[in-house]
């Protein structure tokens, strides 16, 4: 199939997760999610990451942002590695994972969102299957893709940046701007080309003109 894109309706599906049966879209509902893969249960670079997702549940909670992984492993697995999560995550800060967790062992979830592994060799199970890289997909409420990254099995990612993303978002779509390189939230944003400098005026009236095509505002959010 056709490589998923900016702007592509996520793929709807139904699966079993460590957090029961869901069909994917109505898990979705009203907010917005992070899909995001590992290569395996069990193996050290996920186990920091899924312990860091857990202990940032309230900052996606205050952003509306529902998260869900997903790996070529079954469900007695996946159940049985949240333990080693929750405890070494422990020696980092209080750790609960509460999200779901895909159990994709037949790979058909991971095929369809193009998850496999196609670089490293030793990503692979026993059967010399290829196990998922790190994949992440912000989708909004309307099930559209909004974000994609992918990530090499052996490094872990950085999720201050995916929140950063989802700020800026949630931000553009709400308010006509744009944000500049290493934009954090509360910082000035740009106000988005397609707004005119007397439609500025009223919306944003402490913008700032540096360039023809280039200005900058400060913006008050919650």
């Amino acid at each position: 199939m056709p490589a998923l894109r900016l702007g592509n309706i996520a793929p709807d599906f139904e699966a079993e997760t460590t957090a029961g049966h869901i069909k994917f879209h109505d898990w979705i509902g009203d907010s917005w999610a992070i899909l995001f893969s590992h290569p395996g249960d069990f193996t050290p670079v996920c186990t920091t990451e899924l312990g860091e997702v857990a202990r940032r549940s309230e900052d996606f909670k205050k952003r509306n942002v529902k998260v869900i992984g997903i790996s070529a492993n079954g469900l007695e697995e996946h159940e049985r590695w949240v333990k080693d999560i929750n405890s070494f995550g422990g020696k980092v800060g209080p750790t609960d994972v509460q999200f779901p967790i895909i159990a994709d062992p037949d790979r058909k979830i991971s095929v369809l969102y193009d998850m496999l592994d196609e670089q490293d060799a030793t990503n692979r199970d026993a059967k010399g299957l290829p196990f998922t890289i790190r994949t992440v997909f912000v989708i909004d409420p309307k099930k559209t893709i909004r974000l994609t990254l992918a990530y090499p099995a052996s490094t872990g990612r950085n999720f201050d940046e995916i929140i950063r993303v989802v700020d800026s978002l949630q931000i553009g779509d709400k308010h006509r701007v744009t944000t500049p390189v290493n934009w954090k939230k509360g910082e000035d944003v740009i106000v988005h080309p397609s707004v005119s400098n007397e439609e500025a005026k009223t919306l944003f009236p402490e913008f700032s003109q540096h360039l023809p095509y280039l200005r900058t505002t400060p913006l008050k959010v919650d």
